[in-house]
């Protein structure tokens, strides 16, 4: 029988700041092959299916297939940029390279060093997506800057 004092809320503080700065600059020693392999794999799709197949797909929904692509692309890329660093990264830290047992003996909580890796999940995902959306507007098939934010 499940007792109650097994489900809580999370005690979250401030200190999960240092664990996503942490990911963040060892992220940025391989930020280069990251944001190249972000951008090559949009552009090879949209080329690939964008402009192969979509010479022999009409218009979808009013609009042509390459810009059809280039918006399910977005959203595959938030989806599996986070899915991947939440599930394998985040698992590669925690047991293969044990960097949570080690961060775990600093003053921090469980709760901290999780609610960290979901803010860093979230945030690659956003890196991901601009540089999808960046593609995109290059290459012409973007309605406004706007969508990035500029």
């Amino acid at each position: 029988m499940l007792s109650a004092t097994l489900i809580r809320t999370p005690e979250l503080s401030l200190r999960w700041i240092p664990v996503w700065r942490r990911n963040l600059l060892v992220w940025r020693k391989l930020a280069i092959a990251s944001v190249l392999g972000n951008i090559a794999d949009p552009l090879l799709y949209m080329l690939a299916l964008g402009y192969g197949i979509g010479a022999f797909v009409p218009e979808v929904g009013g609009m042509k297939y390459i810009a059809f692509i280039g918006t399910g692309m977005v959203c595959q890329s938030a989806m599996f940029t986070a899915s991947f660093e939440a599930m394998y990264s985040a698992f590669s830290r925690m047991h293969v390279q044990r960097t949570w047992d080690a961060i775990i003996n600093a003053p921090l909580s469980l709760d901290d060093v999780v609610f960290a890796e979901w803010i860093w999940a979230a945030s690659k995902s956003v890196m991901s997506v601009l540089a999808i959306l960046i593609v995109i507007m290059l290459l012409g098939f973007g309605h406004s800057w706007h969508a990035i934010g500029l």
